[in-house]
């Protein structure tokens, strides 16, 4: 029983594409990413740097609770410098299991917390805004291209 408390049932979809090309600078917003086992997301300004932040994912659901705590009526993506947006499934439950996005399988490795460039994007308060509703990071486990409208889901192991 515990075992089926534990699955995720959901079934989400990419909502938004972006990298992050420099330091400082804006994001690029695109259709399609490709993402490598040994770069992580082509294009990206962590691409090819080792470590388990090769994917940065927000659950698009939060974007409207960050706005809420901030008093906005909208955030975007692009503000969070997250890679990929998703909606309809609980990205935290994803919590060491294997995800398929597209044609790639990603690993979940953890939390993505707010930095200190949220006070700049946000003002005063930004920070804490976001805190608890940054999203996750993920290693790429089998390369594939992510495409705007992919499903997002568990893989069975």
């Amino acid at each position: 029983m515990l075992k089926n408390l534990l699955e995720v049932s959901q079934v989400g979809e990419v909502t938004w594409l972006g990298v992050r090309p420099e330091r400082e600078q804006p994001m690029l917003i695109v259709d399609a990413l490709e993402a490598r086992c040994d770069k992580g997301i082509v294009g990206d300004r962590y691409s090819g740097r080792s470590g388990e932040r090769q994917v940065t994912l927000i659950q698009a659901e939060h974007l409207a609770t960050i706005a809420a705590l901030l008093g906005w009526d909208e955030v975007t993506p692009e503000q969070l410098r997250r890679n990929i947006a998703v909606a309809g499934i609980n990205l935290l439950a994803l919590k060491g299991k294997q995800f398929s996005i597209g044609g790639a399988t990603l690993a979940y490795t953890g939390l993505c917390h707010p930095c200190s460039r949220m006070e700049k994007t946000f003002g005063s308060g930004g920070y804490n805004a976001v805190r608890g509703h940054g999203g996750i990071t993920a290693r790429v486990i089998t390369p594939g291209i992510i495409r705007i409208g992919d499903s997002v889901q568990t893989v069975s192991s």
